[in-house]
């Protein structure tokens, strides 16, 4: 779920760039007035700015949804150590109250000679 989450929130992302470099600026009407083609556009006469504007709104709504979506899901992953491989404190306490190789142990029979220092 999370990663489908996550799949959506960075399609939006992509598309609310594509629809914020698609938008003409303010200073573009100007140029518009002095015969820019403005029956040459695709959306018609009036220009795409009714759409585009919607459209970046309703994707901006969606962006939002999808980030707090993806927050929540991170807020609830963080609530639980045992998942993420971090031992109790218990568990810490007993494993070092075991002895270990270091510690020389008294009724252990040890292979390796012992050199013993002295001269001749």
């Amino acid at each position: 779920m999370q990663v489908a989450i996550l799949m959506i929130h960075v399609a939006i992302a992509i598309a609310l760039v594509a629809l914020i470099l698609l938008q003409q600026g303010k200073g573009a009407d100007a140029g518009a007035s002095f015969g820019g083609g403005a029956s040459q556009t695709v959306f018609g006469s009036r220009g795409s700015g009714s759409f585009l504007s919607r459209a970046t709104a309703v994707l901006a709504a969606a962006f939002f949804a999808t980030s707090l979506a993806l927050a929540y899901f991170a807020s609830q992953a963080g609530e639980a150590p045992e998942a993420a491989g971090i031992p109790d404190a218990k568990v810490i306490e007993q494993q070092s109250a075991e002895p270990t190789l270091d510690e020389s142990s008294n009724g252990a029979d040890n292979a390796a000679p012992v050199l013993e220092e002295g001269g001749n």
